[in-house]
């Protein structure tokens, strides 16, 4: 699975960083940066808890 941002609805509030921020990171300008790929199967779990719990809902498993 990856992990998609919908950066029209994205705040940058890094709910979803502190989730799973091996996947998730904001940088200095308060920009979200997302790893490429696949989720790794050992950080899916918390990936999914970031996508559930983003406020704006601008996060997607596909």
């Amino acid at each position: 699975m990856k992990v998609t941002v919908d950066f029209d609805q994205c705040e940058a509030n890094g709910i979803c960083v502190g989730f799973a921020p091996d996947v998730f990171e904001l940088d200095d300008d308060d920009q979200l940066h997302v790893a490429g790929g696949e989720v790794p199967e050992n950080l899916l779990a918390d990936v999914r808890d970031a996508v559930a719990q983003c406020p704006k809902a601008a996060l997607k498993l596909e």
